[in-house]
């Protein structure tokens, strides 16, 4: 077997290891010794194929944002109107808002540990251009209702609205399921959701 070949095998066997190790334990579970002894190898062998285990964990985060799209994916975008938005048209935004949200709230729900260590890891320097690039498409998800409720926006003030309606979202989900607090259930919090995110799209609609 090729040097590279063996280099491809090890990268795509410790991603293996280090989602898994996330998926069942969070973040704080994953140890480059242990990775390595369950992967089989030297532990300096991981530093052979990522630079840092930063690089390692950034790379399993990708996985994961590619497991949201595919599931986020599935709710359907309003297009974009040939004139000024119809009553229905902005009604139908909004539901595409609160569908969003609800959708990355199941995620989160369904995906915890994987879904908090997007936020918890902390890098020690600038994100790489190629983890910032899928962050930036899948606000675009954000960014088509909003083409709808507000066209009289921007390109950059559009994307920074829809920062911070994911911040709103992301608030109600974090705190709703931070086990240090009371736990809601994820139909109370659905319930909590379509209220303020629907409140949010209306108030929108509404200039």
């Amino acid at each position: 077997m090729r040097n590279d070949d063996r280099r491809e095998r090890l990268k795509a066997a410790l991603l293996d290891g280090a989602e898994r190790t996330i998926a069942e334990s969070g973040l704080s579970g994953l140890k480059a010794r242990d990775l390595a002894k369950e992967v089989g190898c030297a532990l300096g062998a991981i530093y052979t194929v990522f630079p840092d285990l930063d690089a390692l964990i950034l790379s399993v985060n990708l996985r994961t944002l590619a497991l949201f799209d595919r599931v986020i994916a599935t709710v359907p975008l309003p297009p974009e109107p040939d004139g000024p938005p119809t009553p229905a048209q902005r009604d139908a935004a909004v539901a595409t808002l609160v569908r969003l949200a609800v959708a990355y709230l199941h995620f989160a729900a369904q995906n915890t540990t994987r879904w908090r260590a997007l936020f918890q890891h902390r890098v020690t320097q600038a994100l790489p251009d190629w983890y910032l690039v899928e962050q930036v498409r899948l606000f675009r998800y954000i960014e088509a209702p909003l083409r709808v409720l507000r066209p009289d926006l921007g390109e950059r003030e559009r994307a920074l609205l829809a920062r911070s309606l994911f911040s709103a979202t992301h608030g109600l989900v974090s705190l709703g399921l931070d086990e240090k607090l009371m736990v809601l259930s994820e139909p109370v919090l659905r319930g909590q959701i379509e209220v303020v995110v629907g409140a949010l799209g209306r108030g929108l609609a509404e200039g």
